[in-house]
């Protein structure tokens, strides 16, 4: 079989933020962090498999925190109509990733079986834990469930060929990462696994975790699955931007190209 194209759509972008807000026991901690907010697809012809959702207008509005342009019109310039998306991967269940499942609602979704038993069961007892979820989101979720929409995974799992994912947990009790086959080596999709590239190539943990023993085993199982370790797409670094071209439109990246460096030269000297 042929190998994926893959595309970074970022649709918001946070940057009154600290590296606090990204790094546990950073020692410039209060120095400004930036943060993007994007969504992947995944496409092979007439293929297409959307990586997250992103959050809608009234996520935006209810967190205060803006988006750029809704995630249907970011999809626009591809060429994919958010009712003709009939595959999306979960990474995990939090507002920034599946706050858009209603508005792709002709989708099956895929995702770790120990993320929805996470957001829904005892842990959401704790506001810290449910912080970063949205029950309207998780019911969604569950709707799409009880209409034969979700495929569960427990740990490694192909969800097309040339596409598997991978249970990581850490920043989040499911949390999985997406690998896909292009024609450069297999790329890894972060997602929350490593937010930025300092994350995985520091070591240095994202502060809002679950189990941080899986988040720190997790950066090592990114680097085992990637083909070279460049072929690591964190979820949020604006440093991304810099280093893969755009195409149809410059809030969308090429991927699967590689990227223009090696990013452990910036993070690692």
């Amino acid at each position: 079989m042929s190998d994926w194209q893959v595309f970074g759509v970022k649709y918001a972008e946070r940057n009154a933020r600290t590296r606090a807000d990204s790094f546990l026991f950073d020692d410039n901690h209060d120095a400004p962090h930036a943060m993007d907010y994007s969504i992947w697809v995944l496409r092979r012809g007439a293929e297409a498999i959307l990586v997250d959702t992103g959050y809608d207008v009234v996520e935006a509005h209810r967190r205060n925190r803006p988006i750029q342009m809704d995630p249907r019109e970011a999809l626009k310039p591809l060429g994919i109509l958010a009712e003709e998306v009939t595959q999306v991967i979960v990474t995990h269940m939090h507002y920034d990733h599946a706050g858009g499942l209603h508005l792709f609602p002709n989708a099956t979704l895929h995702m770790q079986a120990a993320e929805m038993q996470f957001a829904t069961g005892p842990c959401m007892c704790h506001d810290t834990l449910r912080a970063p979820f949205s029950a309207a989101h998780v019911c969604e979720a569950v709707r799409r469930l009880y209409s034969g929409k979700v495929v569960f995974y427990e740990g490694d799992a192909e969800v097309a060929e040339g596409v598997t994912v991978h249970a990581i947990g850490g920043h989040s009790r499911g949390l999985q990462c997406v690998r896909v086959r292009t024609a450069v080596g297999w790329m890894v999709l972060a997602s929350d696994a490593a937010h930025y590239y300092e994350n995985v190539f520091a070591r240095k943990p994202f502060p809002i975790v679950v189990d941080l023993q899986n988040m720190l085993e997790g950066f090592a199982t990114l680097e085992r699955l990637a083909s070279h370790p460049k072929l690591i797409v964190p979820g949020h670094d604006p440093m991304v931007r810099g280093l893969f071209p755009s195409e149809a439109a410059p809030h969308i990246l090429r991927l699967d190209q590689g990227p223009v460096r090696d990013p452990r030269e910036e993070i690692c000297g």
